[in-house]
């Protein structure tokens, strides 16, 4: 860890008093969703779609308010997530077909973690690796894998197959496209399987939902990409059925929520278990869904593909009952690539060397922090476009010949006010950092506008 990089922060994240002592080597189960904004829950804004269980996740645990994605799209957000490194040093910085898989020198939060004697295992959508890549899950440090290896293969809800471990395993009653079986249901029973089965020793669930990511081809097709079994609690609604169909996948998601937690209040698991839920990137506007008619971006500027805000500012809530404080709240900023280091320090092993991460165990504790210099983000789709947040600031440059924008976002959080002119001395601050915070990759050179 390069601490020349940090700053420290004064004071800790959370005011709450001392907490029982926690457990020196939790279980972690890290729950993330697909394309959910900013304002898609209950604990953050959303008025009109319930998300019971996750605002009790909420009330139970922390928020933080200041949490970033890794990256704008699916692939380099959880490339980052996995392997503790931000845009401009990972390995996969951006959507391709085929897709860049990890490679054998990447280090994933699974393999820090076995390590320190932890079964791992992830159920649903892994996206940076292929079945003939060194990039599969069960190669980078997962005993069990059950889902879509292909980002692309994950905007089917209703799949003819899903890979388990290394074999694919075929969908009967999806056949010839059928919808008989929702593969998110599949990953609900694939993890509560798993934690039956694991209440022996410390293990790691990772699982990343593909909820509420619609199916873009479909949606091309027909304009109406929400591909679900029903409506749920939406279904007799007035509104255009991708809406209904948004709502019910974020109905399904809270639900099966839900019942992770329950199972391990079941098996006595809850107090020796931290619960992270966040979401890979901002909202989407694809499939005939608008991200405006739920009020997704949370008054945030930008959706996905966005390096404003909306596209990467993500919630974030961190349950670890006994430890962190209840009812809680933090605004310290951190990113995807801080959970490695977070997750290797919660099992008492050295987060691999060479990351970008830092370790928030400090701030989930209600102890002092050492936070970021900077974050940093950089997206290669269209153009290439880079952004820097430093403090209050936030650059974003969305061409390498585009001139720096700044926004004070303890001020301007909607990123209205270019403030660019009146700062001179932090635009050359910025744009120093952008100058050295990434390194070359071939597979994804910078372009030009």
């Amino acid at each position: 860890m390069n601490r020349r990089r940090f700053c420290t922060l004064l004071g800790a994240a959370s005011a709450g008093a001392s907490l029982a002592r926690p457990p020196q080597r939790p279980n972690i189960v890290f729950i993330m969703a697909d394309d959910l904004g900013y304002g898609d829950l209950g604990c953050y804004g959303q008025k009109t779609i319930a998300t019971p269980n996750i605002d009790r996740l909420c009330a139970e645990g922390m928020k933080f308010t200041d949490f970033y994605a890794g990256a704008t799209v699916c692939a380099p957000s959880r490339c980052s997530l996995m392997t503790g490194k931000h845009g401009g040093h990972a390995t996969v910085r951006g959507n391709r077909n085929p897709e860049t898989p990890l490679r054998p020198g990447d280090v994933t939060v699974a393999e820090a973690l076995k390590t320190a004697g932890y079964a791992t295992a992830q159920f649903g959508k892994w996206g940076v690796g292929g079945p003939v890549t060194l990039g599969r899950p069960n190669v980078q440090g997962f005993d069990e894998f059950f889902g879509y290896l292909s980002q692309w293969h994950a905007h089917d809800h209703f799949p003819g197959h899903l890979w388990h471990n290394e074999i694919e395993h075929f969908i009967g009653n999806n056949r010839s496209g059928a919808r008989g079986t929702f593969a998110h249901d599949l990953f609900t029973e694939k993890a509560l399987d798993f934690l039956d089965r694991s209440a022996e020793k410390p293990f790691f669930l990772y699982l990343p939902y593909a909820v509420p990511h619609t199916n873009n081809e479909l949606g091309r097709r027909t304009g109406d990409g929400m591909e679900v079994p029903h409506y749920g609690s939406y279904a007799g609604r007035k509104w255009p059925n991708p809406e209904k169909g948004f709502a019910a996948m974020i109905e399904f998601l809270d639900r099966d929520v839900g019942r992770i937690m329950a199972k391990l209040d079941d098996l006595g698991l809850a107090e020796n278990t931290i619960v992270f839920f966040t979401s890979d990137n901002g909202p989407h506007g694809e499939g005939g869904h608008d991200p405006e008619f739920f009020g997704s971006r949370g008054g945030l500027r930008g959706i996905k593909r966005d390096l404003y805000e909306g596209g990467i500012r993500v919630p974030m809530i961190v349950r670890w009952k006994g430890a962190v404080e209840a009812g809680g709240e933090s605004g310290l900023p951190w990113a995807a690539w801080d959970v490695l280091a977070t997750c290797a320090d919660l099992a008492g092993v050295p987060a691999p060397p060479g990351g970008d991460g830092i370790s928030v165990k400090p701030t989930l504790l209600g102890q002092p922090q050492q936070g970021h210099e900077y974050l940093y983000w950089e997206f290669h789709e269209h153009s290439y476009k880079r952004a820097v947040r430093m403090g209050k600031w936030k650059g974003v440059k969305l061409a390498p010949d585009a001139p720096l924008e700044l926004y004070d976002l303890a001020q301007d959080i909607g990123e209205t006010n270019d403030a660019a002119a009146s700062n001179p001395r932090v635009v050359s601050r910025i744009e120093r950092i952008l100058k050295t915070a990434r390194t070359e990759s071939k597979e994804f050179p910078v372009r030009g506008s």
